[in-house]
């Protein structure tokens, strides 16, 4: 269970993510005949309406190409375009969103996108666990781009880690990692943007719960 600070940081996370990002558009770009590259760290738009970031794409136990981006960018339904080839249209849609760990399982059309496993300076090889006091871990945005910092550790025991990153809005989803192995996502940031600190929950919170669940997403592995 999340502590109250830790809900009460991801609540102010998703109202103000809410009103800095509705009405906001970005433009359309052309459409890629091979389908927009995705992969950890790209921005999406979410209903035609949020700016988020994907954690990671890869395949589940059934084959299906799959991803993960933070819970509160969306629920289940909700419609998914790849920010920098709008024109390309809908790529895929939200099938499960988790608002206690706040994660979110996208699903993929795989004829139109080309899924890939780096994204700016992120490169994503490998599944591991959460980072610890003082591993420097870093994160690939859509806002902020490639930032770094210290980890404090799961401070609270609550399935979080927080970190000394810069994050700001739009940067909710990003891949955290530890070299090229993913350990976390961005979920929210406490006080001022970019002066942080970040939270963010484990990834191997997520994937145990997925696992558990047995739906799309289970038995995960990257491209």
């Amino acid at each position: 269970m999340l502590t109250k600070l830790a809900r009460a940081v991801r609540t102010a996370f998703v109202v103000a993510l809410g009103a800095a990002l509705l009405g906001t558009g970005p433009g359309v770009a052309q459409a890629d005949p091979d389908g927009p590259v995705i992969g950890g760290g790209s921005g999406i738009i979410i209903d035609n309406q949020f700016e988020c970031t994907v954690t990671t794409v890869g395949h589940d136990h059934t084959g299906r190409l799959v991803g993960l981006t933070a819970g509160h960018c969306g629920d289940a339904g909700a419609q998914v375009w790849a920010e920098q080839a709008r024109g390309a249209g809908v790529i895929g849609k939200f099938v499960y969103s988790n608002h206690d760990l706040d994660y979110a399982v996208i699903q993929f059309d795989p004829d139109r996108i080309t899924p890939v496993n780096r994204v700016g300076n992120l490169t994503i090889t490998n599944l591991g666990a959460p980072a610890q006091f003082p591993a420097v871990v870093c994160k690939e945005g859509r806002t902020t781009g490639n930032t770094c910092g210290i980890a404090w550790g799961d401070i609270f025991q609550t399935d979080e880690t927080w970190t000394q990153m810069c994050v700001v809005e739009g940067d909710s989803g990003a891949p955290v990692v530890v070299g090229t192995t993913l350990v976390g996502m961005v979920n929210a940031y406490l006080a001022m943007a970019c002066f942080g600190p970040e939270v963010g929950t484990n990834t191997s919170a997520i994937f145990n719960d997925l696992n558990a669940r047995g739906g799309i997403g289970s038995g995960f592995y990257p491209i």
